[in-house]
């Protein structure tokens, strides 16, 4: 499945959430999307756990 479709069924996704369930059903089912872009981003290997724990370096910072 490319990009532009699965931001489309997200997109839909809130947009139903937002029309039927209001705007906290909006910002919750944006939220999980959220929680699972990530949990799916780490099952795949494409993050790390240590990445959100690591702090950066001085030259990161300035950056």
């Amino acid at each position: 499945m490319s990009t532009a479709v699965a931001c489309m069924i997200a997109g839909m996704a809130l947009g139903f959430a937002g029309w039927f369930g209001g705007f906290g059903a909006f910002l919750l089912v944006g939220a999980l999307g959220a929680v699972g872009f990530v949990a799916g981003r780490l099952l795949e290997g494409d993050l790390e756990p240590a990445d959100f724990f690591r702090p950066r370096s001085r030259d990161e910072r300035r950056r």
